[in-house]
């Protein structure tokens, strides 16, 4: 005869477990702030906890074989007795979270939600990661009430983290309303179908705005990297021009070097002439450029401007500076607050030996943003060469406050301080 095991009545299980709900929110409150402070991610997630509540609790632990339910500890501990639910913006970032939350703590185990096993599910997707609980978060200062203090802590006691996605968890709140909630039955086949419909809608808005960030992404990546690339050649042609500077500097780096870009689930033109330009296919970028451009749909002002400014810093970097000029000015004719535009414009001036025209292109740049730097620095140059000492030290200190320290701006400054000592 199997003998039978004695559990507490359930009053007595919820006046003990209401006890250990302070003490858990306590502990809780600690990990989130550990959490928070570990997870680097950009947009920041949004943090939700919770403790179990009892109904909950007393539901799952009469679920329990009775073995499991015996009296061997003060209070039977399950595996979601606490959870924090990391609430993040893209697919990719459940990824990020729960690497660094791999790195930085105890793991336990790991389960990714999302295979439909039964109808309640509907495809719901999570990442359920359980953690043992870090030692210092285990401070109590907040409990004031000492035998609450005083209540050990279950055995192998986990708190459980919830990775989502915002529509996700969107997904995963009306779920428990409609679903987990209620029993569907066999009638109610059109409900299951309105039901999935709406989720799976839910799972390719995610995908979508998965592949809008990886797009975004490793097109800024590219602009980047054609920006730099153009910016070391003109120093590198500009410096080579000024030789009272007295400037060593190695070569630049190729332009056309090749980016970090991978090629990714978008195939978009402006990415693939973006791409072509920064690997090194000059032709092939300046072909995919014009096509842009001559498409029927490029009838928008910001997208004409945009194209012609990256048209013209391929044809730069072939050294067409005629051509590079032209675009350059088509393209702040486009958009006349394209200040960078109307600023690569005096860059290619300057090479050209236009001075007064380079002075002119930043002036208009400046007016438009007047935080830049470096076209502070390269109309203190160019006034530099025009001998006008002092205006040329006005703009060098004023691009030196905004924090270029570069070796060509100290050269620049070194020079126009022996020019004040000598009088000009």
């Amino acid at each position: 005869m199997t003998p039978t095991i004695k559990v507490p009545g359930k009053q007595a299980i919820k006046e003990n477990y209401e006890k250990y709900r302070i003490l858990f929110s306590a502990v809780l409150k600690n990990i989130q702030a550990k959490i928070e402070n570990d997870i680097s991610l950009n947009p920041k997630p949004v943090y939700k906890s919770r403790i179990k509540s009892f109904d909950s609790y007393y539901s799952k632990l009469l679920r329990l074989k009775p073995k499991e339910a015996s009296e061997k500890e003060d209070l039977v501990a399950l595996t979601d007795m606490m959870g924090i639910r990391v609430v993040c913006a893209f697919l990719e970032d459940i990824t990020t979270v729960e690497h660094q939350i791999k790195k930085k703590y105890e793991v336990k185990e790991v389960e990714h939600k999302g295979n439909v096993q039964n109808v309640k599910e509907f495809g719901y997707e999570s990442t359920h990661i359980l953690i043992a609980i870090p030692q210092d978060c285990l401070s109590l200062d907040s409990i004031e009430d000492e035998e609450i203090k005083k209540l050990p802590l279950p055995e192998n006691l986990v708190c459980e983290i919830q990775v989502r996605t915002i529509l996700q968890d969107a997904w995963a709140e009306v779920e428990h309303e409609l679903i987990y909630k209620t029993e569907f039955t066999p009638f109610d086949a059109p409900l299951r179908r309105k039901m999935a419909s709406v989720n799976a809608s839910l799972n390719l808005a995610d995908i979508i705005f998965q592949e809008i960030r990886d797009y975004q992404t490793k097109l800024q990546r590219e602009v980047e990297e054609r920006r730099t690339t153009f910016y070391e050649q003109a120093d590198f042609i500009t410096d080579s021009e000024n030789k009272e500077l007295d400037i060593k500097k190695d070569e630049p780096k190729d332009i056309n070097r090749v980016s970090p870009f991978v090629h990714g689930t978008i195939d978009d033109m402006i990415l693939a002439a973006i791409h072509a330009h920064n690997t090194g296919d000059i032709p092939e970028a300046i072909k995919i450029y014009t096509q842009i451009l001559e498409h029927e749909n490029a009838n928008d002002n910001t997208v004409l401007s945009v194209i012609y400014k990256h048209r013209g810093m391929a044809f730069f970097a072939q050294n067409d500076y005629e051509k590079a000029l032209s675009d350059f000015q088509a393209s702040s004719k486009y958009d006349p607050k394209s200040f960078r535009s109307i600023y690569y414009e005096g860059i290619v001036h300057s090479v050209m030996g236009n001075i007064d025209k380079a002075i002119e292109c930043y002036d208009r740049s400046l007016e438009i943003n007047e935080f830049q730097s470096h076209a502070l620095f390269r109309r203190a140059l160019a006034y530099f060469n025009k001998n006008e000492y002092q205006t040329a030290l006005n703009d060098l200190t004023a691009a030196e406050s905004l924090g270029l320290n570069s070796d060509e701006a100290k050269a620049l400054h070194k020079k126009l301080v022996e020019k004040f000592d000598m009088g000009f």
